[in-house]
């Protein structure tokens, strides 16, 4: 992608998002080798009271970039001379803040938001800035300090107090005077002057009057404006101006040449891990790294990458390793409070990551490479179980399970396994035993029992699932993992998932949904037969529609665009269970696989499973003839003769065809099981017992519309509205 289709691209996902009605208007920029490759406004800052173009210099209501941009900033500069300890007590700085056991809450702690503060504070019975800090000073810590990450807005109004208390100056004036102005960022700072308000973005409307020029957030409005966690309005130039200084390792390019307000080791510092070891949300000092709330964004860029977001529909992400950066600024609570850009965003980081990397497709980093690059910081100290198998290989192609037993930091103590072993080859009850090279125990969930026991469990602070998944509803390690997410909740355990991508892409959704009362171990919940879904965004899913109650953290991936296919990713296949030897078995599995339930054989015991469909009473010619006749994209079909050793119709010498995959991107292959499963019922309806293949079907409606002899083609458009309720459903836990 080159950076002019990489700018078409923004725009054209910006204006599909402004059409569908969740924002009025943004600015986008992005810079790439500190150059500014896209800058452009687009749709409207203002729908009312009257109409008004968004453009590149309207200043916007950063929100919580306000976190960043100035108390974060202000805090470290303050560090850099001496006169604040990042690991002494808050209350050595302001004492009052002491009480209620806040006296041992660090500074470190409050700016990686591991204080153990609530999120926020009532609105009412309180106003002005002293009224919010003796609400603060009231308050009681909701965990114990560095125990538990909380986003907390509260963290930041101490920090912005502990600014004016160890400056001298308001943090309103403190940060005009020593960020804004050096950077010659000229738009920028806390309560705009009227004189501007014809280029500032409107924001909702509260109690019958449009906010315009003063800041959304309530507690900072109800403190005058001015608070440690909001208030700060800016434009994407001064935004820019400020990401390259960050970027830079302190510097500007910008209207002052050069002057540093950082120096480089304190930009080092606020920018990789701060948090306490062993806490899975990775925070630098104010800035995100990989946190729930960096999801839509850090997915595209490197591990070295680091930013933030906030509440109005800004957000500011910047990648060192390449001097790359992405801003958004929009007002998309404008006019009534209900527009989102958090899709828009993940969309938009997707393309930007890809402009980064000159339009060269990036090897994949896999969930076990992401938490590598972090020094497995998130699960230091921590004794865990490993869910795997064979599939589970970091980017050099060792085993997640070596990988975990060498590191330094966490404590791998079992193994456990699913369906099929280990090693990923056996068929039928698997035994626990122990790993040949770790010496460690292997706990079996596919024999005796398929859910970790309380002996098992015994002695772990958290699990981990790592394991290859196929794509395809019919496939039982994403139950194994929610069986396992169960367990967990149930025995307070933190459970991460390293994610890793669909081999048949996460960007196709098809097939029926499974009815609600067919749900079995083969498949947790309701979904179609292409979920489109990482084993990660899955888990997410489970958790939320199941509410299992799972402290479920997924390590996202790094690099990865969800249209890819498996052998696009960087990775090597290695078969994640007997059958699927081949990427191009996997392909066609989600429809070959979904008539193996009846009596047919799909090839299993020979050198080509799913390749292949037939037995003994079928006539291969006839079957081949039929279905080359029906058109169907992607595939063609060749009478054979094949014999399975295993499975059904084991040594008998079975007729049907061979299934010879011509454009993976064009097939639909729940649609070709149908297309297998009509020609079937009628060439051989006396023979073919169809009933069979409804639990892998999944719908009585399509197996009856099969049965009535109606159109394949027919059968799937009945599909579409399942299918569209479920991408909205889905939509919301992907992270890719």
């Amino acid at each position: 992608m080159t950076q002019a289709q990489g700018t078409e691209a923004i725009g054209a996902i910006v204006r599909e998002e402004i059409a569908a009605g969740r924002l009025p208007g943004a600015v986008v920029v992005v810079g790439v080798n500190d150059k500014v490759v896209m800058r452009q406004a687009f749709g409207q800052r203002a729908v009312m009271p009257a109409v008004k173009p968004a453009t590149v210099d309207t200043i916007y209501d950063a929100a919580s970039l306000t976190k960043v941009m100035a108390t974060a900033v202000a805090i470290q500069q303050l560090v850099e001379r001496g006169l604040i300890d990042l690991d002494r007590p808050a209350a050595a700085y302001w004492p009052a803040f002491a009480t209620n056991g806040k006296d041992v809450i660090t500074v470190r702690q409050l700016m990686t938001h591991y204080a153990g503060l609530p999120a926020g504070i009532p609105t009412q019975k309180w106003s002005g800035i002293e009224g919010a800090l003796d609400t603060v000073v009231a308050l009681k810590p909701v965990a114990p300090a560095g125990s538990r990450f909380i986003y907390s807005d509260v963290d930041f109004i101490v920090l912005g107090e502990l600014v004016r208390r160890v400056s001298g100056q308001p943090l309103e004036t403190y940060s005009a005077e020593k960020i804004f102005q050096p950077l010659g960022m000229r738009d920028t700072g806390f309560r705009p002057s009227a004189a501007l308000r014809d280029r500032i973005a409107p924001a909702d409307v509260e109690r019958g009057k449009l906010r315009w020029g003063e800041v959304q957030d309530p507690i900072a409005y109800r403190m005058g404006g001015v608070a440690g966690h909001a208030g700060v309005f800016t434009t994407a130039d001064d935004l820019t101006v400020f990401a390259r200084m960050m970027a830079s390792g302190g510097t500007t390019r910008g209207a002052i040449q050069g002057q540093a307000i950082l120096r480089p080791d304190s930009i080092a510092a606020m920018t990789r891990p701060q948090s306490p070891a062993g806490g899975p949300a990775l925070r630098g000092l104010g800035w995100d790294i990989a946190s729930p709330y960096a999801g839509f964004l850090a997915p595209a860029f490197s591990p070295r990458s680091f930013g933030h977001t906030g509440y109005t529909g800004t957000a500011l992400w910047i990648d060192p390793e390449t001097k790359s950066f992405l801003i958004v600024l929009s007002n998309r609570l404008h006019p009534d409070g209900k527009g989102n850009i958090l899709p828009m965003l993940r969309r938009i980081a997707a393309v930007a990551g890809a402009m980064a990397n000159g339009g060269q497709r990036h090897r994949v980093l896999s969930g076990v490479d992401v938490l590598g690059a972090y020094g497995f910081q998130q699960l230091a100290g921590r004794r865990i179980g490993l869910i795997t198998n064979r599939s589970a290989l970091d980017s050099a192609g060792r085993r997640t399970a070596d990988v975990l037993h060498g590191a330094t930091g966490p404590k791998l103590v079992a193994l456990f396994s699913p369906e099929h072993g280990l090693d990923a080859s056996g068929e039928g009850k698997i035994a626990s035993g122990s790993d040949r090279v770790t010496g460690l125990p292997v706990y079996s969930l596919y024999g005796d029992t398929r859910r970790p026991t309380d002996a098992m469990l015994a002695g772990l602070d958290a699990l981990v699932f790592d394991m290859q998944d196929v794509g395809t509803r019919y496939y039982t390690y994403a139950t194994t993992m929610a069986y396992a997410m169960e367990s967990a909740a149930q025995h307070k355990l933190d459970f991460f998932v390293l994610d890793r991508p669909n081999p048949i892409t996460a960007s196709t959704v098809q097939g029926p949904m499974l009815d609600a009362n067919l749900v079995s171990f083969i498949t947790y919940l309701p979904l179609p037969v292409r979920h489109g879904m990482t084993i990660g965004e899955l888990a997410r899913l489970f958790n939320a529609e199941k509410k299992l109650g799972a402290r479920l953290h997924v390590v996202g991936m790094r690099y990865y665009d969800r249209a890819s296919w498996f052998d696009q990713t960087g990775f090597t296949w290695v078969p994640p269970s007997p059958n699927l030897r081949r990427l191009e078995q996997a392909v066609l599995y989600p429809g070959v696989a979904m008539v193996e339930g009846a009596n047919v054989s799909v090839g299993r015991g020979t050198d080509a499973p799913f390749e292949l469909l037939g037995a003994p009473w079928v006539d291969g010619k006839a079957l081949a003839q039929h279905l080359n006749a029906r058109g169907i994209a992607g595939v063609r079909f060749e009478a054979a003769t094949f014999t399975p050793s295993e499975a059904i119709f084991a040594g008998q010498q079975c007729n049907g065809v061979r299934i010879l995959l011509t454009n993976r991107s064009r097939l639909d292959s729940p649609l070709l099981g149908v297309e297998l499963a009509a020609a079937l019922h009628r060439l051989h309806g006396d023979s073919f017992k169809i009933d069979r293949m409804l639990g892998l079907l999944g719908s009585r409606a399509a197996l009856d519309a099969i049965k009535a002899r109606r159109d394949p083609r027919e059968i799937a458009r009945a599909w579409s509205p399942p299918l569209d309720g479920f991408r909205l459903r889905r939509e919301r836990h992907l992270l890719y």
